[in-house]
């Protein structure tokens, strides 16, 4: 077995998907009732508690686990929250969280390692305030801690850079290799140093520069996640695909003129991603014909879903992006069953975390040490 964990904001069980079987969950949380349907439908939990966070008490969370996940809601860090920080309603959810895992360090049972996932955000809202207190938070706890931005577009055709920031018990052994000097590419973007470089020096000297190796090269591009006769939307009519095009600019209308010269030269369909987008108070439509799907969005706070266009030797077609095509784009396999409701299915996908960017972490920084931990064990060492 790799390790225990806890998975707080669960929503659709994605950190645990990307964790893997070798991992034992003893608890998760959501407060979404929809969500945590979903949540039991793909893992059979017992372990599920739907509860607000700050109604979760430690007696309801059993053991010592090697992990605490916890994706905490982003909006507040974000436009869609208008930049209330962890002051906000939604995103000030990390405090209750981070006061169970204070508790659970009275009582001697505090996680091993603590991961939270949030949007790059995080990193400048409030002038950085809002990092220099989970950072704080961290250093305070007697956690080593360091923060690192994965774009999921290294593992999946999707655009989605993600903060990850990753603590480790002071008193947990780090094998070598899993740390270096100082920042490395592309794990520590400018604005991740400069988050570094403006943190007070107590957390600074509890700060890792984490140092995972880069993934192999992706393989696949938005084309081949994308469905002919997709489940849960329909094509849009020739005039709803004119409107569309309409709402383009020159430099967005001259990239449809390109992908279709393109596609009567070779024969084949280019497929692109569309967002609407309002521009000067005037909603624009913008495509990209790159392989990748752009950040996938769900609807709340204004935001648009994302749509596909595909353009053909002969025709130009579009539609929204159907739920089983947003899985995909969150590497989530086939097998996992989404809600039958567009929105539902949409929403939880498009909040959660990209599964293969979780099994990175976990196979080359989490993994590592809870191995590293297991050879240290007393009945280990007597036994070699």
């Amino acid at each position: 077995m790799a390790g225990t964990f806890y998975e707080f904001f669960a929503g659709g069980g994605m950190a645990r998907a990307g964790l893997g079987s070798g991992w034992e969950c003893l608890f998760a949380n959501d407060i979404d009732a929809d969500k945590a349907s979903s949540y039991r439908e793909n893992w059979v939990a017992d372990e599920f508690e739907l509860a607000d966070v700050g109604r979760v008490t430690t007696a309801r969370l059993p053991g010592s686990p090697d992990l605490a996940w916890a994706s905490f809601p982003c909006q507040d860090l974000s436009l869609a929250g208008a930049y209330k920080g962890l002051a906000g309603a939604r995103s000030g959810t990390f405090w209750p969280f981070w006061q169970l895992m204070l508790q659970l360090r009275t009582e001697g049972r505090s996680p091993r390692m603590i991961v939270l996932e949030n949007v790059f955000g995080a990193l400048t809202s409030h002038g950085g305030e809002d990092f220099r207190q989970i950072a704080g938070a961290f250093a305070k706890a007697k956690y080593r801690f360091g923060a690192m931005i994965i774009d999921a577009r290294l593992f999946v055709p999707q655009s989605r850079p993600r903060l990850f920031i990753i603590g480790v018990r002071e008193d947990v052994f780090l094998p070598s290799g899993l740390t270096s000097g100082g920042p490395i590419e592309p794990w520590h973007t400018k604005a991740v140093q400069a988050a570094y470089a403006g943190l007070p020096e107590t957390s600074r000297q509890a700060w890792l520069w984490w140092a995972p190796p880069l993934p192999k090269p992706r393989k696949g591009t938005l084309e081949d996640l994308i469905e002919d006769e997709p489940s849960g939307v329909s094509w849009n009519s020739t005039a709803q695909t004119q409107y569309l095009l309409s709402l383009m600019n020159a430099l967005h209308t001259d990239k449809v003129r390109s992908a279709q010269v393109r596609a009567r030269e070779t024969g084949r369909n280019v497929v692109g991603g569309v967002y609407r987008r309002t521009r000067e108070g005037r909603q624009r439509a913008e495509v990209r014909f790159d392989g990748l799907a752009g950040c996938l969005r769900t609807p709340a706070g204004g935001s648009s879903r994302q749509a596909i266009i595909v353009v053909g030797p002969r025709q130009v077609r579009s539609r929204l992006v159907s739920p089983r095509e947003a899985a995909r784009l969150m590497g989530l396999p086939d097998s996992y069953r989404l809600p039958e409701n567009y929105n539902q299915a949409y929403q939880l996908v498009g909040d959660g975390v990209v599964v293969p960017v979780v099994r990175h972490i976990a196979k080359t920084l989490l993994e590592p040490m809870t191995a590293a931990q297991a050879d240290l064990h007393p009945s280990r060492i007597a036994a070699q």
